[in-house]
């Protein structure tokens, strides 16, 4: 009886022995959480702000030297085919409407100046611009139209660029004209300080 009990007992310790060595290893947390937090960190972009500002300024003051000098391509390698635009009017336009307008001369001005722009950076690949548009003896004629309209004046803009590819493109456009633009200011130049005359000698006797 006892010889059975020993042969028992001897039995259940070699099948848990057994048992325990065919488990699998414990996975090592340490080292899971660790892969991850640099797989995380090697996907992640680093985002360059002042490089995405400069490129952004960039391309808004060349929109404007584009449309200027009629040069419609220069105009479509920036703007994507989703563009959508909202003019002062309260129109709005496409991508192919706007470059119909700038190839066609519609618009005509002496100058357009890109003034008070500041760039807010969303992401790697998404940013928005605001700003001032000067525009000086700017007249737009409509295709159907007989006159021209007097385009003249200040407008405040906003712009947003996606990344796509590699590239910047506006995707949306909205203009609004500053009915009341505040006069530039103007620094007056300090008044000459008057010196005082040196004092009269006393004359000879």
């Amino acid at each position: 009886m006892k010889r059975n009990a020993l042969f028992v007992a001897c039995c259940l310790v070699s099948t848990v022995f057994g048992f325990s060595a065919c488990q699998p290893a414990a996975p090592d947390t340490n080292r899971a959480v660790t892969n991850t937090a640099a797989n995380a960190n090697a996907n992640k972009e680093t985002v360059n702000p002042v490089a995405i500002e400069a490129e952004i300024s960039r391309l808004e003051k060349e929109w404007a030297a584009a449309a200027q000098r009629h040069d419609a391509e220069a105009v479509g390698k920036f703007l994507a085919d989703d563009l959508q635009m909202t003019y002062p009017d309260g129109t709005t336009g496409t991508k192919s409407s706007e470059l119909r307008d700038i190839a066609s001369g519609a618009m005509t001005v002496d100058s357009w100046e890109i003034a008070d722009t500041k760039v807010t950076v969303l992401g790697p690949d998404s940013a928005f611009i605001t700003g001032r548009g000067i525009i000086k003896n700017g007249k737009y004629k409509a295709a159907e139209s007989k006159t021209a309209v007097n385009i003249s004046g200040e407008y405040r803009f906003t712009d947003v660029y996606v990344r796509r590819n590699g590239q910047w493109l506006a995707v949306a456009s909205q203009t609004t004209k500053i009915e009341n633009p505040a006069p530039p200011t103007v620094v007056a130049s300090p008044s000459p300080v008057a010196t005082p005359s040196p004092a009269t000698k006393a004359s000879p006797k």
